[in-house]
């Protein structure tokens, strides 16, 4: 009798211990953001699709940059998707043009001193690309004709 209660008890503990946050996540998302528990790397990203602006864009574009700069987590690599969603922002066409006349200069000076964003994004773009098919090899079947529709233009 008194083995199926300690039996019992430790199921119950065992349950309990189970249900806590993870205290080591496989990729790094950024630092805990103050709204709802969500990372920097996620409010970016909503704030960005939901009220998108010239700041917002300027925002993600250093946080996409940072991750990529600063892979974490216990693999020590870049999240997948992120290079892809990096190389997207960076090459699409407006991009240049608004971090250029909406970025602080902190921001700008994560770029060093490039006068030609276009040059810099277009070039920066294809390596992300090219990195996340790197990463992550089953991503080349979405990737690649990307690239080589982006490489005709």
């Amino acid at each position: 009798m008194k083995t199926k209660r300690l039996l019992v008890l430790i199921g119950i503990a065992l349950v309990f211990c189970s249900c806590g946050e993870p205290r080591y996540m496989l990729y790094n998302w950024g630092k805990n953001s103050s709204s709802k528990n969500a990372s920097e790397y996620e409010a970016l990203l909503y704030d960005n699709y939901h009220t998108q602006s010239p700041e917002s864009v300027c925002a993600l574009i250093c946080q996409y940059e940072y991750m990529v700069t600063h892979p974490g987590g216990l693999r020590k690599v870049v999240p997948p998707g992120i290079c892809a969603e990096y190389g997207y922002l960076l090459l699409s066409p407006e991009t240049p043009n608004t971090f250029l006349n909406h970025a602080t200069r902190s921001q700008k000076e994560t770029f060093g001193t490039a006068g030609d964003y276009g040059a810099l994004f277009r070039e920066k773009g294809l390596q992300m690309f090219q990195k996340e098919m790197e990463l992550y090899p089953e991503s080349t079947v979405f990737i690649e004709p990307l690239v080589k529709k982006l490489s005709q233009q």
